[in-house]
């Protein structure tokens, strides 16, 4: 059995999808917090709610006694902690939120780990743990010791631990940087369903720098081959990242969604956000070489799946 906690977010229910049609026994441990609309968590798995490989437990990484219930009562061989508070900008005002969830919590995880000899952990990092950097790709040997938010701080304090529970207890551990990950079941607060669902609704975008921010922007399907490769090759301890392989300028985001969406934006142009870094950039050779990682959607091509995902959403009467 595999767990996947925060397997009912964007990211976690598209692995959780995955895995059951690769035959595994899915636990999903998610506490459905209201970060955003804990309604669009209940609808991203509810597809696979009566599959009888899939269980869902629904609580906080935080909750240490019932880590102890669910580590004795589940056979649980691998873990795949995706459960998070995200976000660069929510970070500046509570980091110590961030500090619990995404540092005590990742802790916890590792613990029941540790305790109960579980054959890996996986640990889904960010690429916002490089820091401010004019420009790439980003290499996992990089320096990672500048990070300029609360959120990307975490993440690292997180990795941290990581590396100390394997050094110290001999943990398997592998982490995953992700970048920038899109497609359908995106969270609404991300850039390009946000600035979709703005647009469907006639109101101004809101553009920093300009658009002039570089960034890999990887589609969800992509990743999840990158975890799931992740899962079936165990290391002692390695870092990947998992992105495109490619930057892209954040207004070129803005003219494909404005051609596939049909409707001209509203630009409303702000200064650069703290926080916020100019680019991200993935170096996938150790990815495409350890893992057989190969990413195979374009922008292009993810921006249009994910304009007809949205478009059926916004179609159903319960949207309108």
């Amino acid at each position: 059995m595999i767990l996947v906690t925060g397997g009912a977010g964007f990211i976690g229910s598209h692995l959780c999808e995955r895995l059951l049609g690769r035959g595994y026994e899915v636990l999903c441990l998610d506490n459905f917090n209201d970060f955003y609309d804990p309604a669009l968590k209940e609808e991203n798995v509810r597809a696979f709610l009566g599959h009888p490989c899939f269980t869902v437990v629904r609580g906080d990484i935080l909750d240490r006694s019932l880590l102890t219930t669910i580590f004795s009562q589940y056979p649980i061989r691998k873990v795949v902690h995706l459960a998070a508070i995200a976000g660069v900008r929510p970070s500046l005002v509570d980091p110590a939120r961030y500090v619990r969830v995404d540092v005590e919590g990742t802790v916890n995880l590792l613990e029941m780990t540790k305790k109960h000899g579980i054959e890996q952990f996986i640990f889904g990092s960010s690429s916002s743990v490089y820091g401010r950097r004019a420009e790439g790709p980003f290499s996992e040997d990089d320096p990672t010791d500048c990070q300029i938010s609360p959120y990307a701080t975490a993440k690292k304090a997180g990795e941290l631990f990581c590396a100390t529970y394997h050094q110290l207890y001999e943990v398997p551990v592998t982490i995953l940087r992700f970048f920038t990950v899109y497609g359908p079941r995106q969270r609404p607060d991300m850039a390009i369903r946000k600035f979709a669902e703005l647009m469907l609704r006639g109101k101004p975008i809101p553009l920093y720098s300009e658009g002039s921010s570089l960034r890999d922007y990887t589609y969800v399907d992509d990743c999840v081959d990158g975890i799931v490769a992740a899962i079936e090759k165990v290391f002692p301890f390695e870092i990947f990242n998992l992105g495109s392989g490619r930057t892209v300028p954040l207004k070129r985001v803005v003219e494909l969604l404005s051609r596939h969406l049909g409707v001209e934006p509203q630009v409303d142009l702000l200064p650069e956000q703290p926080g916020d870094v100019p680019v991200t950039y993935a170096d996938i050779s150790k990815a495409k070489n350890l893992l057989n990682y190969e990413p195979k959607i374009s922008l292009e091509e993810g921006i249009c799946r994910f304009v007809e995902w949205l478009k059926a959403r916004y179609s159903e009467p319960k949207i309108l």
